[in-house]
């Protein structure tokens, strides 16, 4: 054991006692809904995911009903999550839970890791919470209190570094709170000892076994190695309209957004007339063409920077004769024109088109 974690127990379940969030998932901590909530949680904040949490389990309320939707629901139940792959597997899982498992969630950790869009952190979180199994679920709060408390300048971004600590975590768990002490670490990480800012050190419950406190090395942990500047991607972006319904393409099977519908486009910047030159060549009789502005949407490790336009048309082409992509080979997917109430009520669209979205009517 690199570092002894147990004397912030007593002080973290104290804390934890008095100051815990009222949150949904914590109010009734069935494995469904620990599952659920913790997969959501992922890179959103708490606020954003309280009313998502109710409107999943308002229309899937157990894993049955999870394991038989269908995948365009699915996908509108997550609109505005972002990563998809997460709900996907949220299925796949629990399909394999329905027949391998009697619909129920394993009652063992390294089973939990078996499953898709579980790892360490997930199993840890639900064997802890939702079962009382001494697992640590050692996530982005976890790692930046447990360094600053141990002062450790290691880089938290390599695997051994996270390995090492659910190690000297699972040395030390309270087998009679497991889940409230792994709570009590992520809602000090969340609420005082924050990633952006000063950490609220005069607020924490461990400020005198604190060694970044100590040493004044509280901004300067925990330690992550540089990200890759991020790829930067034009594209123009079509809203194409036909009396009242907008084409929606869907995406290819792999790769960013995969599987997901989208507003056609080109990975390309077109000005106005070479975009009216690319859709007329594609079949379109134009009626009306109205530029949209510039937008820009952030994903972990791409950019676009895009350009949109809607344009009217005078009547909707045949179907298979359009195609969006820059090479334009023919597409796979048969495009769907739809109603604003469709693609409000049916259609999700990741939020990378929020800001073109707008303009429909």
């Amino acid at each position: 054991m690199k570092y002894d974690y147990s004397p912030t127990i007593e002080f973290l379940l104290d804390w934890y006692g008095q100051n815990a969030r009222i949150l949904p998932w914590r109010e009734n901590p069935k494995p469904y809904y620990v599952w659920i909530s913790e997969i959501m949680l992922q890179q959103t904040r708490v606020e954003a995911v309280k009313a998502y949490f109710e409107r999943f389990i308002n229309a899937l309320p157990d894993i049955s009903s999870l394991a038989d939707v269908e995948e365009e629901k699915l996908l509108k139940l997550w609109e505005g999550l972002g990563y998809y792959n997460r709900v996907r597997n949220l299925q796949k899982t629990a399909r394999i839970l329905v027949s391998e498992y009697d619909g129920k969630l394993p009652k063992d950790y390294t089973k939990l890791l078996t499953l898709p869009g579980i790892g360490s952190y997930t199993a840890g979180a639900i064997a802890s919470i939702a079962f009382h199994i001494a697992e640590p679920a050692v996530d982005g709060n976890v790692l930046r209190v447990m360094m600053r408390v141990s002062g450790s300048f290691d880089d938290i971004t390599e695997a051994k570094v996270k390995k090492s600590l659910e190690e000297d975590l699972r040395a030390v768990m309270p087998k009679d709170r497991p889940g409230d002490f792994n709570q009590a670490v992520m809602e000090l990480g969340a609420t005082v000892c924050i990633p952006v800012g000063r950490p609220l050190c005069n607020k924490c419950p461990l400020m005198h076994l604190c060694q970044a406190f100590k040493n004044r090395t509280e901004d300067k942990i925990p330690v992550k190695k540089e990200k890759k500047p991020r790829k930067i991607q034009e594209r123009t972006v079509f809203l194409l309209e036909s009396g009242g319904r907008y084409v929606l393409n869907k995406r290819e099977k792999k790769g960013l957004l995969a599987g997901m519908m989208e507003f056609p486009g080109v990975d390309e910047k077109l000005s106005p007339l070479m975009a009216e030159e690319y859709l007329t060549g594609l079949g379109y009789a134009i009626e009306g063409f109205i530029p949209l502005g510039e937008a820009k949407h952030i994903f972990s490790h791409v950019e676009w920077h895009m350009t949109g336009y809607l344009v009217h048309v005078r009547e909707i082409v045949a179907e298979d004769s359009r195609s969006y992509r820059k090479d334009k080979e023919e597409s796979k997917t048969v495009p769907v024109w739809a109603l604003k109430r469709e693609i409000e009520e049916i259609y999700s669209l990741p939020s990378a088109f929020d800001y073109y979205r707008k303009f429909i009517v």
